[in-house]
């Protein structure tokens, strides 16, 4: 007997294993934040296939991913179901690559055409919420230099991700004469950035952070080290954050209770939004995502010209239109004023009649 006749047919795999299939395909050329989504969204559609007695891939018919389309619209939001069926419809074109299913399932996947508004949340950490934190972090003695208050002046002042935060080691960061921090790419020891090599950058910091940060290594952070033998500046007391973690820290760092009255009636003493585990649930609470989107805004309501936001922050000026500029319309009104008198202004001089420079040449 060949032995290519004891190899699986693929059409055979069980919807769990044609998925760990395509995950495993997909893991040298994707970063682990990807790979953790695109396994989520699946799953959902293996634990779908095996209620509905769906044993192996070859047995999918496009009425499946049709009826699956139809379930899933009626239990999320748009944005969400999106994601979803772009997800499925990459998988199902890896099955149709193999042989494993019908060579049209992959297009009858259904995926919605969003608007771009629709596409990201106008949920940030506003301009006035962040100033007064940051003026609390800075002006509170017991407050000054944790983890929270240097985390909050990476996070906003560097606009990064936060996966990139997570990256940061000790190493990575110059707080002498012109300060700064530098994102770098490390795959190889857990601490990939979203873009790669695309995602390293030296981001500058004023004095200010530069000063909280000295502070924060100085007086509160944890001498540790995490599994590779590296520094992580955010460190745990086990060493460096896992993704999760970060997040909860942001959550806790923004909470507005630390420099006034709780503006949803609150007793902080009494508050459970207070404690690590439940600090998400506060409503004004934010994620690292909401505090870049904050910052992003910030940044072009300051006047920054996008291409400069671009390079700071790591997205494209296109992502940054579509998916974290939120400024309400006024702001954006007002924005458009000023580069009319800062870069049009100018040029009105050159539509004076009486300057025959201005006239196609004469045969």
């Amino acid at each position: 007997m060949s032995p290519s006749r004891n190899r699986p047919d693929p059409g055979e795999w069980t919807p769990r294993q044609a998925v760990q299939r395509y995950l495993q395909r997909r893991k040298a050329d994707s970063t682990e934040g990807s790979l953790d989504g695109w396994k989520y969204r699946l799953k959902l559609f293996v634990e779908w296939c095996e209620s509905v007695g769906i044993e192996a891939v070859g047995q999918l018919q496009p009425y499946d991913m049709d009826e699956y389309y139809d379930l899933r619209a009626g239990e999320v939001e748009p944005v969400t179901l999106e994601g979803e069926m772009w997800t499925l419809s990459s998988f199902a074109e890896f099955l149709e690559n193999l042989d494993a299913t019908e060579h049209d399932l992959a297009d009858s996947v259904r995926v919605p055409d969003l608007d771009p508004s629709e596409r990201s949340s106008d949920k940030k950490l506003h301009t006035d919420d962040a100033l007064r934190l940051i003026e609390y972090y800075r002006n509170d003695e017991q407050a000054y230099g944790t983890r929270n208050h240097a985390l909050l002046e990476l996070a906003w002042f560097t606009g990064a991700r936060q996966g990139g935060l997570r990256a940061l080691d000790l190493r990575d960061v110059e707080l002498e004469d012109e300060p700064y921090v530098t994102f770098r790419h490390r795959p190889g020891s857990d601490t990939p950035l979203k873009n790669k090599v695309g995602g390293e950058r030296p981001v500058a910091i004023r004095s200010e952070t530069a000063e909280v940060l000295r502070t924060y290594i100085d007086r509160y952070r944890y001498g540790v080290r995490d599994d590779h033998g590296r520094q992580p500046l955010l460190a745990s007391t086990q060493g460096r954050p896992n993704s999760n973690t970060v997040r909860v820290w942001c959550y806790l760092a923004t909470l507005p209770c630390q420099y006034g009255p709780c503006p949803h009636g609150k007793e902080p003493a009494a508050c459970s939004w207070t404690n690590y585990s439940e600090a998400s649930k506060c409503p004004s609470s934010r994620s690292p995502h909401q505090i870049r989107t904050g910052t992003v805004t910030w940044l072009l309501n300051r006047g920054w010209p996008p291409e400069d936001v671009s390079e700071r922050v790591n997205a494209s000026v296109k992502t940054i239109e579509n998916h974290y500029d939120k400024a309400d319309l006024d702001e954006r009104r007002r924005r458009l004023r000023e580069r009319m008198e800062k870069r049009r202004r100018p040029l009105l001089d050159q539509l004076d009649l009486d300057d025959d420079s201005n006239y196609d040449n004469k045969v």
